[in-house]
């Protein structure tokens, strides 16, 4: 293929969540169609972020558990003979088995839809010219469409640069060894979920967060249980606190009344956020309209130069893979002639913390809303999976007038399953009475939800 020029109806640049859903489902409506991507199909969300890091979650949950029935003498009855040991090796080895797993159906679905994949970095010396690096020598692209899906990088701090014992949540997935002690720099929910992580695995964590709170764009309630989970487990919190250079003791901070000192860290762990890919692909030769730091696109996701789309972490906030996704399937289609926007009512964001946060639609309610809400710690199944004693619960909110459901919101062990649920009821319009008329599996930690909806109404049954 090398020193051929390609000619397809379809350039989709990036094979992350966005990339690749687009990919397919163009192949999917008969559009001829090539994908470039530099790294694995999949993109940063498979290979290296949202994928890897729950599977390191989950065993960490799973050491976690079995190391307080070790050291408890029994936990629910069961015993263990021996502390737990922990082969990190062979948990990054069973992690990486489940990236494969999944990269490597993407690119069977990519076949499946007929999609040309070509490994390479892309260059555009125009809107309508790209030439691709391959492993066997360049590649020309001429498309009659291009769908940019470039994705977002982590930010690195000029005091804190990515290298050595300086992490960002890419090398941190990939470690071999644990260290004794890890500093976070960046309580939100990327630092939140991988300090809780290891702190789970007997690092000892301890957190910097400029911000007056974790969490910071999180309601305070919502947010409240996993800073008990944090106290209760001695994991070091430094709030208003600025994160200075390394040294030989550790990470400089500065805490709000300016003291300065170290604390100890083996590692220190980056997360204060990611910032849209794009540099050094030739953005800058396609005349194409930018909003701050991120790509201008319509209800479309149109740019301002002709048959040129973006969509995902490129093109602002929410950086979420699934709106990333959303995007690419409603692009391929507008491309194939189908009419399509992109105006979902809610997007749903979860946190995979200790305990676990969802919010999906309006989380601050005002005097224009009704709110219930209902504790795990008064839900059966809950109480069943020791998830009740977290300070869990959900909550509904409603327009007073209407009761239709606009924000749905759930602290607790397990939530985020509750999601797809949440973003139904709120894209359906669902009422507190449609809600209240529903019959709910029983024990379920979905009956909340029930309960909740009966609270806004002014009558719930278990509390």
């Amino acid at each position: 293929m090398s020193g051929r020029t390609l000619r397809p109806r379809v350039l989709v640049v990036g094979g992350g969540p966005g990339g690749y859903v687009a990919a397919i489902r163009a192949g999917q409506l008969g559009l001829e169609t090539v994908l470039v991507e530099a790294g694995r199909p999949g993109g940063t969300c498979l290979t290296r972020g949202c994928i890897p890091s729950k599977a390191i979650i989950h065993a960490a949950d799973l050491f976690a558990e079995t190391s307080r029935a070790a050291a408890q003498g029994g936990h629910l009855g069961i015993r263990l003979a021996a502390p737990p040991t922990l082969d990190l090796a062979a948990t990054m080895r069973w992690k990486d088995g489940i990236v494969d797993r999944l990269s490597n159906g993407v690119t069977a679905l990519l076949r499946r839809a007929q999609v040309t994949v070509l490994k390479g970095w892309a260059s555009f010396a125009d809107a309508k010219s790209c030439t691709v690096e391959t492993a066997e020598g360049p590649v020309k692209i001429e498309p009659e469409h291009v769908i940019l899906a470039t994705g977002s990088l982590p930010v690195e701090l000029p005091s804190l640069p990515f290298g050595g014992d300086v992490l960002s949540s890419t090398e941190a997935l990939a470690l071999t060894e644990l260290p004794r002690t890890l500093a976070v720099v960046g309580a939100g929910y990327i630092g939140l979920e991988l300090g809780i992580a290891f702190a789970k695995l007997g690092v000892r964590v301890a957190l910097v967060e400029a911000a007056e709170r974790i969490l910071p764009l999180y309601d305070e309630l919502l947010t409240r249980p996993v800073l008990d989970w944090l106290h209760a487990h001695d994991v070091e919190l430094h709030l208003q606190a600025r994160a200075g250079g390394r040294s030989a003791r550790g990470l400089d901070i500065e805490t709000p009344l300016g003291d300065r000192f170290a604390i100890p860290a083996e590692k220190i762990l980056v997360t204060v956020g990611r910032k849209p890919n794009t540099q050094g692909w030739g953005l800058e030769t396609m005349a194409i309209e930018m909003d701050g730091r991120f790509i201008k696109v319509d209800e479309r996701c149109a740019t301002s130069s002709r048959n040129v789309w973006a969509i995902g972490d490129v093109t602002g906030e929410p950086m979420l893979a699934h709106r990333a996704s959303a995007q690419g399937e409603m692009v391929a289609e507008i491309i194939a002639g189908k009419r399509r926007r992109f105006d979902p009512v809610a997007i749903p964001a979860i946190c995979f913390t200790e305990p676990e946060i969802v919010t999906v639609g309006v989380e601050r309610a005002d005097e224009n809303h009704v709110v219930g809400q209902f504790p795990f710690m008064a839900n059966g199944r809950a109480l069943s999976m020791e998830a009740g004693d977290s300070g869990g619960f959900v909550r509904t909110v409603a327009e007073k007038g209407s009761g239709r459901i606009v924000g749905l919101q759930a602290v607790g062990r397990h939530v985020s399953e509750l999601a797809s649920g949440f973003v139904a009821l709120i894209e359906m319009g669902a009422t507190l009475e449609d809600v209240a008329g529903m019959i709910h599996a029983h024990p379920t930690l979905g009956e909340a939800v029930h309960e909740s909806a009966l609270k806004a109404l002014g009558h719930a049954i278990h509390v």
